[in-house]
């Protein structure tokens, strides 16, 4: 029996390249839609999540729960910390990914969740509390077998950067320069999102191995949509996804 890969992203537009060769499961009980098809020899299925934790940690456990998936990517768009040295259409993967706003504030600013003393998952004698590695076998295989010269969108760069590291997952997405640098700074991460941490979170309570992956559409700085580029990172994002299931035989 072929192995079943399970797919996340939180929006429609996210999802319309790999969409086309997918079929929507008309099954009424499968709330949010689901789709399901075949990607070269790798059984799909697809959650389409909607935006912020709740809904990605609802995701991965109704993909988890109904469809039993070997591993899980999520992907979707993503904003770039200002010194990770990517740019709009560029491809981020993340090592791991860290909750950036569970834990304190105090006089003295933030505190991560450690300083509770409550981890927020307990597996045996693993505690977690604002981090969540990822799967470093399926970071390694998605370094290697996704391309740097993948067809981009019209308009784009002959190539693109792809780049590991941490992910910062919030939920006010970040929109001042100020911010950004604290957060890059505090967690010396790359990338920032609203789901990933909370579909990370629930893999490792199934024990599930997680890959994540994000196309840059902005830097994130003082909010300025006049510089994003949503549909480029999207379409690129997608196409290294489809990239990694179709060579990364995982």
């Amino acid at each position: 029996m072929n192995k079943l890969a399970g797919l996340i992203s939180a929006t429609e537009k996210e999802s319309r390249v790999i969409l086309k060769t997918l079929r929507r499961i008309h099954d009424k009980s499968l709330a949010p839609p689901v789709y399901q098809g075949k990607i070269g020899k790798m059984n799909i299925v697809h959650v389409i999540s909607g935006v912020g934790k709740t809904n990605a940690s609802h995701a991965a456990t109704l993909l988890i729960e109904k469809f039993s998936p070997f591993f899980v990517i999520n992907f979707g768009i993503g904003g770039a910390y200002p010194s990770a040295n990517l740019r709009a259409g560029d491809i981020a993967i993340a090592d791991k990914e860290i909750y950036g706003d569970e834990g304190l504030l105090l006089k003295d600013g933030f505190h991560e969740t450690n300083n509770i003393g409550i981890p927020l998952l307990k597996k045996g004698r693993k505690k977690y509390f604002n981090e969540f590695p990822l799967d470093k076998s399926l970071v390694k295989k998605a370094m290697k077998v996704i391309p740097p010269h993948l067809p981009l969108v019209k308009g784009g760069r002959g190539d693109y950067r792809i780049e590991t590291g941490a992910f910062v997952t919030v939920s006010a997405a970040t929109g001042t320069d100020k911010r950004a640098k604290e957060l890059e700074k505090r967690f010396n991460a790359i990338c920032e999102n609203m789901e990933g941490a909370a579909a990370a979170h629930v893999c490792a309570m199934y024990g599930i191995p997680m890959l994540e992956i994000r196309g840059i559409s902005n830097i994130v700085e003082d909010r300025n949509r006049g510089k994003w580029d949503i549909k480029r990172a999207a379409e690129n994002c997608q196409r290294a996804v489809l990239a990694f299931l179709r060579e990364g035989k995982a």
